[in-house]
């Protein structure tokens, strides 16, 4: 067999002129795609069911809870508020105080290094495969237009951050739990990131950013979040508790509803869901239950 001649010195400088004129001109495309920065406008996502289905804290809380930051014991009462907003769909302030309170008093005495590594973790585990993809394809556009996407929720500002990054998003506006030297001292450093905090949080970004609020678009499924989407020009309600959906089409705003038989999940694997959401344990399954009973 006559072996291969090898390319000549005039061949391999053709061949790299054409793979350099094949990657200009894929570079060529690139910049004709690409779209310029919108510096002006830019969306805002709450998180609990509306960018991913139930309360991010309580799969970060279930995540720790199953590397041994606390006992079954401890998560009973969140388990049944996360039970209770996954059914229903409305978002109790009361239950969500107390169970994010709580939450974050779990992390006391750990440091903010080992969250944000368990919480990649627990993101994988617990979260990926609950995001809407109808709200992702809603914060896709944003981007694809040029703007900015930030995520505003009262879940910790480590976690939040942790899933605008995975999402591609800009960023996160989340509440700041207290730390010293590294070291969660189970404290806020102010109050949750709820309700009207979350419309003052918007406000000092646009501020700082320049942004002009009557261009920007908010989406959120609560009518606690009513003083964020009020602020801006194209609110959205996203999977709507039954008074934002009033209010909504009161106002002629945008509706999305990505959640799928609704009402057949609410009555026909309504004991199936709360088993689930008591960490997958048979003793805090059967306390669930109870308590429903």
């Amino acid at each position: 067999m006559t072996p291969a001649k090898r390319p000549t010195p005039m061949n391999l400088k053709r061949r790299s002129r054409l793979a350099g004129e094949a990657a200009a001109a894929s570079a060529e495309v690139e910049n004709s795609l690409a779209v310029d920065a919108d510096n002006t406008s830019a969306a805002f996502f709450d998180v609990d069911n509306t960018v991913m289905q139930g309360a991010s804290i309580f799969h970060l809380a279930r995540g720790l809870h199953r590397r041994k930051f606390f006992t079954t014991q401890d998560i009973l009462g969140a388990a049944w508020k996360q039970a209770y907003f996954r059914i229903v769909g409305v978002e109790d302030p009361e239950h969500v105080a107390e169970a994010r309170s709580a939450a974050l008093a779990f992390i006391a005495g750990h440091t903010t290094e080992e969250l944000e590594s368990l919480g990649e973790e627990i993101f994988d585990e617990a979260m990926a495969h609950r995001i809407w993809p109808g709200t992702r394809a809603l914060a896709q556009l944003h981007l694809d237009q040029g703007q900015r996407v930030w995520l505003v929720t009262a879940a910790p500002i480590e976690i939040a951050t942790i899933i605008a990054r995975r999402l591609g998003l800009t960023g996160a506006l989340g509440t700041v739990a207290e730390h010293i030297n590294g070291v969660y001292t189970g404290h806020l450093v102010g109050e949750m990131l709820h309700g009207p905090a979350k419309g003052e949080a918007i406000k000092a970004l646009a501020a700082r950013e320049g942004l002009d609020l009557s261009a920007c678009s908010a989406y959120s499924d609560s009518y606690n979040d009513l003083t964020m989407l009020s602020l801006v020009g194209d609110p959205c309600a996203i999977n709507p508790d039954s008074k934002l959906r009033a209010h909504a089409k009161a106002e002629g705003w945008r509706i999305r509803d990505y959640r799928t038989g609704r009402k057949a999940a609410r009555l026909g694997v309504f004991g199936a869901a709360v088993a689930g959401a008591a960490v997958g344990s048979v003793a805090a399954g059967t306390a669930i239950r109870r308590r429903l009973g």
